[in-house]
Formats: C-alpha cells, structure tokens, sequence
C-alpha cells in the first residue's frame, strides 16, 4: 500500500467531550480486521511469513487472487495528519490507515464498514478495500481460521476470563492518572485478536480506541499478553493528554539545565509505556518484577528500570507526572548515562537527514534500523535547513557536491559553527552539540561510503 503524507488538520474528527475516568474493554475477534492483515502479510513488501506460506501452498496461489493481492499493494489508503498546535512530537499523527482499522473492528459487515469510513479517503479506493477483503474473507478462512479455530476460540475465552478476573480495566485507570490524561467514559477500549499459526509470539499495537494482537495458537502466558497489551495502551493514553498538560511537560524539559534533557525527552514516551506496562502491570500480574529485559532495546530497557522505584511510587502514591517528577527523570538519565547522548545508536533513532543523494536514505535506514521518529528532505537549502532547526530531533546534513558552498550555508544558520573549521576538499564527519541539546552531525561525503564515514564519528 501506498504512504501519503499530509499536513493540516483533522477537524472531522475532532469534537469536544466532557472526560470521565471510567473506560469499558471489550475483547473480540475481527474477521474483517483478520482478512485486512492477512492480504498485508500476503504483500510482496512483506518478508517471509506463516500467512504467506499456507497462501503460496494453497489452491489460490493463482493468478486471479495474485492480481488482487497487487491491487491491494497499490491502494493509497495511508495519509497522515499532523496535530500542530501541540509540541513537535508530542502527539501522534493522525493515520487515516489507523481509523479504516478502527472500522474494521467496530463494524458487523463491509457496507457498514465503508459508510463509516467515507470521507477518510476516496470513494473508489475504500470501494477497491472492500471488494479486495470479500474476496479473500473465505479464502482466509479455509486457509487459516478454520483449521485453528477450536484453539483459537478456546483461547478468546481464556483471555476474556483472565481480563475479568484481574480486573485489567484498573490498569487504564492507574495509566490515566499517573499521566494525568482523560477519556471519555462512553467510548470503550476494544481489543481485537485474531490466530497467528506456526509462531512462538505474538504481535501487539494499539491506536485510537483500539488494540490488536495476533496470537500463536498455543499462547501460554497471559500475563505476558497483558503486560504488552497495556504497554501498547499506554501509549494511547499518553498520546491523550491535553495541549496543557503536553506544553507543561515540553516546558519542564526545555527549562532543565541538563545537557540530557532533550534527549531523555525523546526516549520518554517508550520508557513510560515499559514502566507501566512490562514493570508494574507485570509485578501486579505475576506478583514479582519481571527478572529479564522489559524491552528490547538497551536505552528504554536500561532507562525504564532506572526509573521504576520513582515511578512506582508515583502510581502507589496515586500522583501524576509532575516537575519534579521530570527533573529526578533527567537527573537519573544524566547520572547513569551520560555518554548516551553521544551514542549514535541512541541519538539516530530521532533523525532529520538532508541530503541530494537519495540512496542516502536507505543507507541510514540499514545502519541505523531502530528509529521512533525521522523526517527527510532531499535538498539542503536554506529553507530545509530552517525547517530542520525547528526540531529537536538530531541533525544530520551528508553533502556530495558543493561542498564549500553548503559549508558556508550551514554556518551561516547556525551559531554554534562559528569557530568550526572544516575544508571543503577533504572527506570527514563531524559531530557538533547545539544550543538546543540536538547533535548536529554533518558529513563531508567525496569517494568513501557512507557508513565508514559515519563509523568515523567520535
């Protein structure tokens, strides 16, 4: 499918409610959700999978249903809209992919599905959607439903049972006060799950209103379920808070003194999603703290138990993210990770890259495979330089041609390179610490690869 990228606002969608603190979770399974997933799984973007491969043995591996399969590939059912008056990055983008999703769960047929979902995109592609999930609902089916569907209905009941015996709905609230956010009471949270054949795990995302997982078919550990369920819930919370509470925070960051600050605030969204969900709601679960990694990632994972005790006492205290709360976050940052700030790895997970060579994108996208937020623009003027200051994100400028040219470009926009001297004719990779608390890194690109040059970076 197709990826469209559009600023402005969603007023549609928007709507002001009174909040209350009580949030209803249904747990279901979405055939139609199911079938959306299992014609994404059958792409050719996707790699190698258990949907593909039963596809690829089966009857329907024909041309007729492989042509489907391509028109489904080339929907445009992707756009994107940005929430402009709130702090950059501080809330998500609105994904119109996110609420077809959302429709698919919350809808009993593909009429109701497409009535609701008119207006998101056009007329034409959400008829070609539909007509492309008809015609594989009952291949789905006798491909992958039927066959695990004893298990996996056995299964549904289980995680229905356990939800309701550990009362999981309490664990949104912990997560409401605890980031001091909202929701509104009428609206319920809706869990949808659909089996995953032939695998050892299971997948999880949540948006809107919604979470949905895959699960294997003989899923063991429901406290392990749960734990990334609200995980993932987690981050829809935090994405809730109010412009208020988002400048707040944004201010408690940008007044600290710390030369981490900005960086602790990039990771923080992940870090609180682990604490809450694979530390707290985990011990409630298991009734001891998980012993091993909470995340699969040595920065969130390392920073999410640092903070625990805090936080924990913050969520026994019933107390909201608050300055202090902030502050002691950026003090344990700098105290026990100060060289963070200067590791690639973790500082390349929040990027904005300019440069005219387009391979470069897919170079920095292989070296640098974990990233939470990027932006690209593939001309280095003024203009994009500007646009680029604007951001905390770290700054990476790699130039091929016109070297003294875009040298002289990037120390006129930046103060910081003053006294910076580098030669126009000769290859390096330098990496400056801004007045914001971004790095700048700037790449001087002649004969060498890219990637030894950014090896070369200290």
């Amino acid at each position: 499918m197709k990826i469209n990228i559009v600023t402005k606002y969603l007023f549609l969608l928007l709507a002001v409610q009174t909040f209350g603190q009580n949030a209803t979770f249904k747990i279901k399974y979405s055939e139609q959700l199911a079938v959306f997933v299992f014609l994404e799984n059958l792409s050719d973007y996707y790699p190698d999978n258990a949907f593909k491969t039963e596809f690829q043995n089966s009857r329907y591996n024909i041309e007729k249903y492989k042509n489907i399969i391509s028109k489904f590939d080339q929907l445009s059912i992707s756009y994107s809209f940005r929430f402009e008056d709130f702090p950059y990055g501080s809330k998500k983008t609105m994904q119109t992919q996110d609420v077809l999703k959302k429709n698919l769960i919350e809808t009993n047929n593909l009429n109701d599905f497409k009535v609701r979902s008119m207006g998101m995109i056009p007329n034409k592609t959400l008829s070609d959607l539909g007509e492309c999930i008809s015609e594989f609902t009952p291949i789905y089916n006798e491909l992958i439903y039927n066959p695990n569907r004893e298990k996996f209905e056995k299964q549904l009941d289980e995680i229905k049972k356990y939800s309701e015996e550990h009362q999981i709905e309490n664990y949104f609230k912990t997560g409401l006060v605890f980031y001091n956010s909202s929701w509104d009471n009428s609206i319920p949270f809706e869990a949808a799950f659909y089996p995953l054949p032939n695998s050892k795990g299971f997948t999880a995302s949540a948006f809107c209103n919604n979470f949905v997982s895959a699960i294997q078919t003989d899923l063991k550990s429901h406290k392990d379920l749960f734990s990334v369920m609200m995980h993932e819930t987690y981050h829809i919370i935090y994405d809730e808070q109010s412009l208020e509470v988002k400048r707040e925070m944004d201010t408690y960051f940008k007044e600290n003194k710390s030369k981490c600050s900005n960086y602790s605030y990039q990771l923080l969204n992940e870090v609180l999603a682990t604490v809450l969900g694979n530390g707290y709601v985990y011990e409630k679960l298991d009734g001891k703290v998980d012993a091993g990694e909470w995340y699969n990632n040595k920065y969130i994972n390392l920073m999410a138990k640092q903070i625990y005790p805090l936080a924990k006492e913050y969520i026994e205290q019933k107390k909201p993210i608050d300055k202090n709360f902030i502050d002691q976050y950026i003090q344990l940052y700098e105290a026990n990770f100060p060289d963070w700030i200067n590791e690639l790895e973790n500082i390349m997970t929040y990027r904005y890259v300019i440069t005219e060579n387009e391979k470069d994108f897919r170079d920095i996208n292989k070296i640098f495979r974990y990233r939470s937020r990027t932006e690209y623009e593939d001309q280095i003027t003024e203009n994009s330089i500007e646009k680029m200051k604007q951001t905390p994100l770290t700054k990476m400028v790699i130039i091929s041609k016109d070297s003294k040219g875009k040298i002289k470009l990037l120390k006129n926009k930046f103060n910081e390179l003053k006294n910076w001297k580098a030669n126009p004719d000769k290859e390096f990779a330098d990496k400056i610490f801004l007045a914001d608390k971004s790095q700048l890194i700037i790449v001087n690109q002649k004969k060498s690869d890219l990637q030894v040059l950014i090896n070369s970076i200290k």
